[in-house]
């Protein structure tokens, strides 16, 4: 078999399980939002050269950032607000200022990125119709980056430039607020530790805000550079672990930074579940079993440092766990049971569709295992399946508001509803199939924006997992076929051979934080499962085998109608077990 056989699909699990040791804060792409903020928080900090080079050599040729105009105006406004600071007096008087960017070149991208923001939206606003993405803090990140950008702008004094106004929805009366509270001393609630930035000179030694042992606020090195503010160089106490963390950061990313960082039990419970409900044969080292165990605890577990604990992050550990054979009950998650769903954590905005099939996951796995808690736990998980059923779009998809593309949402709620949702889930589960069906484009991808290798791996667990019954067999085989050749087409781009380097055309980040960002590792591990999925079917590599000694290019794998109907055809055919 050309390309990867069985043995190249277990090196890449070894090689995610290996990963999860090696960079125990997790592998997360660079954000333009939060290298944004450093660039204008922390010009002190190591990097600062290359942050801003990253800043303007990212920039699109319309003038904005990042990788979809819907979720450019948060990127584009700290990307602006950063080289608006960098070309302040002050930065300008600083020793060594002649060693910085190249001033025109920073010049020039303002110009064109202040040109952006007014194009995002009509003659009032920046944003359009006023429909912000359902993003973290959003509502606190536009004003407070408005607000600076219009004080940068009067400042510098160019002639001619209006201000910008600040968008529907984003008022400025929630940052006020949150910065009143910094500055009497009090506490502010933990999942806001996140954004500290957005709150100026008022997070700088916030009295009511300490750093984590590993001088991390919020898991954010943006909301870390804002509490240590512009002091000098510290060696000891908290200044000191904080000014060391931000090193460590700059260091592993060569200058710019991630807006999530550690993203430890996050990543690791996601990578793992979705190796092994694959069927692939993991060695987990008994480090990784030991550090997803917090979940059991009361209250669960957090994604990573400085972060509140969660919903999703604990009942992904724990469906990890039970998948793993050790099982623990999942009692922490009555602790965000309000009502017919799960949130996320209290005083959450808003719900979220994968958040409650994850839930479903952790109690259904553990219920599989432990069947004597099934009193305990089946009546909520008939309810939550109810109601993921009742949340389904009407084409078949259902969307969410951590990740941007409907076809994770879409394979998180139907494995959910099809493994633990009973016969009652059957229907939403087959409309699921037919809409990931009906979408997959010519060359066999699927995605939202353009077909990438990240949504082509959540339609072929669906298709191979789920999509199996009755008269959909066929047609989920041979389309899980297509995609498994459009997989195969672009490991080099995808896989552990990559080069490192960041594509948004390739890779675009889809996962919600302050702005997108793309977890590699979780990706490389759905992606590594999707091709184990598809090796498994005898009939699928047998075709795949076929077509490559026949001599077929990539792009006639199955691409064309004539194609499609006759791999159909071939495995109902030449497949025993479509039932």
């Amino acid at each position: 078999m050309t390309g990867l056989d069985r043995a190249d699909v277990a090196a890449r699990a070894r090689e995610v399980v290996g990963g999860l040791l090696t960079r125990p804060g997790g592998e997360v792409s660079p954000s333009v939002y939060e290298t944004g903020r450093m660039v204008a928080l922390a010009p002190w900090l190591s990097g600062h050269r290359e942050r801003v080079a990253y800043l303007t050599s990212t920039q699109g040729t319309d003038g904005t950032w990042g990788p979809h105009a819907r979720y450019a105006l948060v990127p584009t406004l700290s990307a602006a607000d950063g080289l608006l600071a960098e070309l302040g007096p002050e930065r300008r008087a600083e020793a060594g200022y002649g060693d910085r960017p190249d001033a025109e070149t920073v010049a020039f991208a303002v110009r064109r990125a202040l040109r952006a923001l007014w194009r995002l939206g009509d003659a009032s606003s920046p944003c359009g119709d006023g429909a912000l993405p359902d993003t973290p803090a959003i509502e606190l990140i536009v004003p407070a980056l408005v607000i600076s950008i219009n004080q940068r702008l009067h400042q510098l004094g160019p002639p001619g430039v209006a201000p910008l106004p600040l968008p529907d929805g984003a008022d400025g009366t929630r940052l006020a607020a949150v910065r009143a509270r910094l500055l009497s001393g009090k506490p502010v609630p933990e999942k806001l530790l996140h954004a500290l930035e957005v709150a100026g000179d008022a997070a700088t030694r916030a009295p009511g805000v300490r750093p984590t042992p590993a001088g991390v606020i919020g898991a954010s090195p943006a909301a870390t550079a804002a509490w240590l503010g512009e002091a000098g160089h510290a060696d000891e106490g908290a200044e000191g672990a904080a000014w060391a963390f931000l090193d460590e950061v700059v260091a592993a990313h060569g200058g710019p930074v991630p807006c999530g960082v550690p993203i430890t039990v996050f990543e690791r419970g996601w990578a793992l579940s979705w190796l092994v409900r694959a069927g692939i044969s993991v060695v987990v080292p008994e480090e990784l079993g030991l550090s997803l165990l917090g979940a059991a605890e009361p209250g669960g577990v957090a994604a990573g440092a400085g972060l509140p604990a969660d919903a999703d992050t604990t009942s992904v550990a724990l469906y990890a766990l039970a998948l793993l054979g050790s099982p623990r009950a999942p009692e922490s998650l009555w602790d965000y049971h309000v009502g017919p769903y799960f949130c996320t954590w209290r005083g959450e905005d808003g719900v979220s569709t994968t958040v409650n099939a994850h839930v479903l996951d952790a109690f259904g796995q553990y219920v599989a295992v432990c069947p004597q808690a099934r009193p305990r736990y089946g009546a909520v998980m008939a309810g939550l399946a109810e109601w993921l059923a009742g949340r389904q779009d009407e084409v078949g998809s259902w969307s969410d508001r951590w990740h941007a593309s409907p076809y994770y949402a879409t394979a998180c709620c139907a494995l959910a509803l099809g493994a633990f949702g009973g016969e009652a889930s059957d229907a939403a589960v087959r409309r699921a199939v037919r809409w990931v069906l009906e979408t997959q484009r010519a060359d066999g991808s699927w995605g939202l924006w353009r077909g990438t290798a990240e949504e082509t791996a959540y339609a072929m667990h669906l298709l191979l997992l789920a999509g199996r019954p009755g008269d959909t067999a066929g047609e989920s085989l041979a389309a899980a076929a297509r995609g498994y050749a459009y997989l195969m087409r672009t490991e080099r781009e995808i896989g552990v051979k990559s080069n490192g380097r960041e594509t948004w055309e390739v890779f675009p980040p889809m996962w919600h934080d302050k702005d997108l960002y793309l977890p590699r590792t979780i990706v490389q591990a759905v992606v590594t499962a999707a091709l184990h999925l598809a090796q498994r079917e005898p009939v699928i590599t047998a075709w795949y085998q076929a077509r490559a000694r026949n001599g077929h290019t990539a792009a006639h794998n199955g691409a064309t109608d004539q194609g499609r109907t006759e791999l159909t055809r071939h495995l109902y055919k030449n497949h025993s077990r479509l039932s």
